[in-house]
């Protein structure tokens, strides 16, 4: 009768501690490749550290059980958990910059001066597109400006073109210290644009 007890430890316990292991180590590795690719190393190093400590952890309670497929099952779905956690936590946290591409028909003033009134950095361009001539309307923005700048180029031209591209680095934007604490820890500096 003993060997159909049902192990609560084991069958419950064990499957919700490599569920919450893998969330965590693997949100930690999405999280440390993003900031590999924006040149964050010491942080990167960090997390990877504390991604492999979980993972082993986690791989050596599956070791010692190799037929509880709960485990297999627990293991996957941390892994899942983790990915979609890791990449939210990213969009979040927003980190560098993007450039805003505007393609207009429109002549573009009121936006580009309404974009400098407001302190955005942005550079206008005279071409010559498929059906004559337009305006380009450069700006480098924070990520977390993003929604609101594409907001703005709606309000002033709903069938304007635009694209977004993240950029791995900008020569000048003007840089105030480090203020929130994630910031300092991760030595993230703020930036702001010039009035």
């Amino acid at each position: 009768m003993g060997d159909l007890q049902f192990d609560f430890f084991s069958l419950v316990v064990v499957p919700i501690l490599i569920i919450f292991g893998r969330v965590i180590d693997v949100s930690l590795g999405t999280l440390k490749i993003i900031l590999i690719s924006k040149s964050y190393r010491s942080i990167s190093a960090v997390l990877g550290f504390f991604e492999s400590f979980i993972w082993i952890i986690v791989v050596s309670q599956i070791m010692k059980e190799l037929n509880n497929y709960y485990y297999y099952v627990a293991y996957g779905m941390g892994f899942a958990l983790g990915t979609y956690l890791g990449v939210t936590l990213e969009r979040y946290l927003s980190l560098g910059q993007a450039i805003i591409r505007v393609i207009t028909r429109l002549p573009g003033d009121d936006l580009a001066q309404y974009l400098f009134d407001n302190n955005y950095t942005i550079t206008k361009v005279h071409g010559e597109g498929k059906y004559g001539p337009v305006n380009i309307l450069f700006l480098v923005v924070h990520r977390k400006q993003i929604d609101e700048v594409i907001q703005i180029i709606k309000e002033f031209n709903p069938k304007a073109f635009y694209t977004v591209e993240e950029v791995k680095s900008v020569s000048h934007l003007y840089v105030n210290k480090p203020k929130t604490f994630l910031n300092k820890l991760l030595n993230i500096p703020v930036f702001s644009q010039k009035k």
